[in-house]
């Protein structure tokens, strides 16, 4: 999983370079599908805890998750944060995922970087792709059962 290769890169980091690196890391955020782009984003896949509107789908294909988000541009902190998770889980199993730390902000060393709103947006984030990918192991599963 890239999200270990990204988080020893940050954990090198002095805590004002870390909000650096995610203000540059943020225009690694792919662009959602066009099929996404095409109609107005669903509300059910809006992170609520996040101020800014960050948009997020969670899907599972043959084990490995696929992440998509929308951050707008005027928000590199948080679009950084967002491309971390979706850059650094992309194609992991759904264990992998899983078994990420709850509270990544105090993982990341950036609670002295990131004010509360940011983190709790963040913490909200990492919670929805948990709880989407638990769903859909649940979902395999009972169709296996």
């Amino acid at each position: 999983m890239r999200l270990n290769e990204l988080m020893v890169e940050l954990d090198e980091l002095e805590p004002d370079e870390k909000l650096q690196w995610l203000v540059e890391f943020a225009n690694e955020l792919p662009s959602v599908s066009a099929d996404k782009r095409a109609e107005p984003f669903p509300e059910d896949c809006r992170i609520q805890e996040c101020q800014t509107p960050v948009y997020l789908w969670v899907k599972v294909n043959a084990g490995n998750v696929l992440l998509q988000a929308d951050v707008p541009a005027k928000s590199p902190t948080v679009r950084g944060l967002v491309a971390l998770l979706v850059c650094g889980m992309q194609g992991a199993s759904v264990t992998e995922c899983l078994d990420l730390p709850d509270d990544m902000v105090a993982h990341l060393g950036l609670a002295s970087v990131l004010g509360m709103t940011r983190q709790q947006g963040f913490r909200g984030v990492v919670a929805r792709i948990k709880r989407d990918l638990q769903t859909a192991q649940n979902d395999v599963e009972q169709k296996e059962s």
